[in-house]
Order: structure tokens, then sequence, then C-alpha cells
């Protein structure tokens, strides 16, 4: 029986559950690329003092060297997961890995900050097509149940050991020169060009790609994710009360609005509004958004106190943040029976309190605390909460859909994750900076610790939400 005949038998038995042969290849292929895509995300940042030294780039082009990526990632997600459905997941993820791997190269020898960001806005381009498809893939060729439960745990597991190597090894490569935190990215995504084409199965004929593109769906969406990012990207700096910030805020609403009476009519719509129906799934979407929105502004928090009021260098930070990606490989495995045992949702709140203790711990943190004492818990209570937490959405976001939306609804998810990092990390800053008293370590202090409210605020309210669904006496469906 192949992957995808097996996709088709949703009562998968416990022993299905032991991933060898073609589907571990499949998967090993699938998690590489998202490993892949939460590297370049967090790698260039270390290296980001020297980019600007060699290419002589001012401050304000500097952060587009990440936000070019940022921007280019959100906004392409839904397209991204729609395209995979219509054209086929596979040659979907081929054609962008391939233009992930040109992308970085170019990267690699850019002359100037102009090209360099270019380079990283279509690289994220790639990567929001790369995403969505290769969620979708590992949806459409792993059956409900435990087999795709397991699958779905280790791929979330390898997105937080991605970012976490990707400080370490940013750091590490730019000491050998920056370019090599560009070609080095390259050079993976060509080793997974190598193998890819031989483990991915064949696109299926079906219904779903025979339906046409719906063009106005998509670049209303798309236009109106982009100008979203981008303004939240930008309001910390232009302000939250300016015109400017306003102006796009109210023109993101519009966009929206023309989206959603596009898809009421459209035949075959963009994204179909069925799948905002469950409210089981719109709860995954609102707790992805929580979740991983809430540990990038709290990173970038903790990052600031250990660079900017402890003096770390950059390298030693990159390196503190080492429990996050090692200790959620290890859980990620144990994650099926879990599920097993206890239910989806049950598992999801095990995560979710397990990140509301890792912000409780580190909000006192104090001008002389010990890594030890105060940063190495919350980091390894992280790790373990990430493949919970990030593996049980998935399922619930993605459980119950037809074939010919597992693409779209993939990039759903995706999107609301980004969205949730841009929003967050943005009210994060703000809040920060209100509270902060310039010029003073304890003033620093301060902003730190009101910045860390708003993960936690944003986690518990996702927590909330979530427990009556847990604790119902009755086993739930996956998705519930």
């Amino acid at each position: 029986m192949t992957m995808t005949d097996q996709a088709a038998d949703t009562g998968a038995s416990p022993q299905a559950a032991k991933l060898g042969g073609r589907a571990a290849g499949l998967l090993a292929v699938l998690c590489a690329a998202f490993f892949l895509d939460a590297l370049d995300t967090s790698m260039v940042a270390v290296a980001l003092p020297t980019i600007q030294h060699a290419l002589d780039m001012s401050l304000s082009q500097l952060q587009w060297v990440v936000s070019g990526y940022v921007l280019g990632f959100g906004g392409f997600l839904l397209l991204g997961g729609r395209a995979a459905d219509l054209l086929g997941r596979r040659r979907v993820f081929l054609v962008a890995l391939v233009a992930f791997f040109l992308m970085s190269g170019l990267g690699g020898i850019a002359g100037s900050g102009e090209i360099l960001i270019a380079s990283r806005f279509l690289k994220g381009i790639a990567a929001g097509f790369t995403a969505p498809a290769g969620l979708a893939i590992i949806l459409t060729s792993f059956p409900e149940g435990p087999v795709r439960n397991r699958a779905l745990a280790i791929y979330s597991s390898t997105g937080s050991a991605g970012f976490t190597f990707g400080l370490i090894s940013g750091g590490l490569l730019s000491e050998a020169g920056w370019r090599w935190v560009f070609i080095m990215p390259a050079i993976v995504a060509g080793l997974i060009l190598l193998a890819a084409p031989r483990l991915i199965p064949a696109d299926r004929r079906g219904e779903g790609r025979r339906q046409k593109m719906d063009i106005p769906g998509a670049a209303t969406v798309t236009i109106a994710m982009l100008l979203l990012v981008y303004t939240l990207t930008e309001a910390p700096a232009a302000g939250w009360a300016s015109a400017r910030t306003i102006g796009s805020l109210a023109g993101v609403a519009l966009l929206l609005t023309a989206f959603v009476l596009i898809e009421r009519r459209h035949h075959s719509p963009h994204l179909p509004l069925s799948l905002l129906a469950s409210w089981p799934r719109v709860r995954a979407n609102l707790g992805a958004m929580a979740f991983v929105g809430g540990w990038a502004s709290a990173q970038f928090m903790a990052t600031l106190y250990m660079q900017e009021t402890r003096g770390w260098s950059a390298l030693a930070t990159a390196a503190a943040f080492w429990p996050c990606g090692v200790l959620g490989l290890f859980v990620a495995p144990r994650i099926e029976k879990m599920i097993g045992r206890h239910g989806v949702q049950r598992v999801l709140v095990l995560g979710l309190l397990l990140t509301v203790a890792a912000y409780l711990l580190i909000l006192p943190i104090g001008m002389h605390s010990g890594y030890w004492t105060a940063l190495f818990p919350t980091f390894a209570l992280i790790g373990i909460a990430f493949a919970l937490c990030f593996s049980t959405l998935s399922i619930t976001a993605t459980t119950g859909i037809a074939p010919d939306q597992q693409g779209v609804a993939s990039g759903l998810f995706q999107t609301s994750a980004q969205f949730g990092t841009a929003l967050l990390v943005a009210v994060t800053t703000a809040v920060s900076q209100a509270a902060t008293t310039p010029g003073s370590p304890a003033g620093a202090l301060r902003g730190y610790h009101a910045g860390l409210l708003v993960p936690l605020i944003a986690v518990t309210a996702v927590l909330l939400l979530t427990l009556p669904a847990a604790l119902r006496k009755t086993a739930p469906a996956p998705a519930q």
C-alpha cells in the first residue's frame, strides 16, 4: 500500500505510527525544508552589523534585510497554499524551492544593499510557497490519526530547532564572512533539491486541480497581507497614532472587506469561508497567533535584556537559546502517544500551561539574574511547549479538511502564526518603550517587564479558550 492509499484510510492502526522507509524519507525532506525556512528567518539577524559595514547600508535599509524576508513570507502564504491545491503540491514545492535556492545564492554574491534586500524579499515569497505546500504534502500523504500526529509533531519541532540553530550558526558563519550566511542556506536548499524529486509522491489529478484560480480574491488578500505586515513592522517607528499607520490599517480593513465579498460570490474561492465556520479551527488559528507571536515577542525582550542590559555578545546571546530548539526534538517523538492517551486538546493545554509558567518565571528577571536560574528554565519550558503546542494546533487546524483544501488550510494556519508574530512583536515593542526610562538600566528593565506581559496575556487568553474542550468528559474528535 502506498502512502497515498494510506491517506484515504483514516483509521490508522497504532503500528502505522512507526514511520520508516520511504515515508521517513519524505518526512525528512519536508522537515529539512521547514528547518531551512526557520533557519533563514533567524540566521541573518546576528550578521547584520557586519553586513551594514560591508555594504555601507543605512540603519533603515538594514532592517529590511530581515523585514523584507518576513514581508514576502507572511504576505504570500495564503497564495502559496491555494496554488498548491490548484497547481499541485509537489510542483509548487519544487519550483519554490528552486527559487529559494537561487535567491539565497543571489544574496551571497550581492554587491549592494538594494540587491540584497530584493533577494531577501523574493526568497521570502519562495518560502511563502514552500511552507504551505510542504505541510499540505504531509497532510495528504499521512492518514489522520497516529501517523499524521507523529509526523506533525516531528515536523513542528524542526521549525523551533531551525530557528535556534540559525541564531547560533549565524554568529559562527559571520565570523568567517557575512556572505556565508546566505551561501549556506543555498547549499542546504541544493541538497534538499537533490532528494526531493525522488521522495515526494507525484501529484494526483483531482477535481480541485481543475478549478480556476480566484484571481480577484488572491490579489486582494495578498495585497492586504503585504500591507498589514508592512504596517505592523513600521508602526513602532512611525507611531501607532500616526496618519500613516491609521491610514494603512484602514486600507487593510477595506481590502479584507472586499476580499470577503469576493469570496462569498466566487464559485471557486481563494479561501473557502467554510474553513472559518469551525470554532475549533478558528481557535487553533488564534492559538497560532498567540503562541508563535508570543514567543517571538518574549525572545525579542530576552535578547534586548541579554545584549543591552547584561552586555552579552551576539553569539553568546544566540547560544543561550539552545534549549528552545534541542529539547523539542526529544519531546516530539513522544507526542503521538500522549495524544493517543489524553487527546489533542489536553496535550495542547499542557503545552500552554508550560508556556504560561515559562513567562511567569522570566517576568521578575533582575539586573544580576543568572542564566541557569532565570533564563534557562524559561527557555527549556518553551522548547518543550513548542513541540506540544505547534503540533497540536496544526492538527486541530487541519483535521477534517477536504484534500483539495489542505494547501489553503495550511497557508491559513501559517499566515496566522506570521500575523501573530508581526502584531505581538509590534505591540510588545510599543508597551516596552512606553514603560522604559531612557538612560537608566533599571528603567530599561521596567520596559522589559512590561513588554513580557504581552505574550503572557496572549497565551493565557488562548489557554482559557481551550480549557472547555480539554475538560470535556467524552473523548473529543481530534479537531475539537
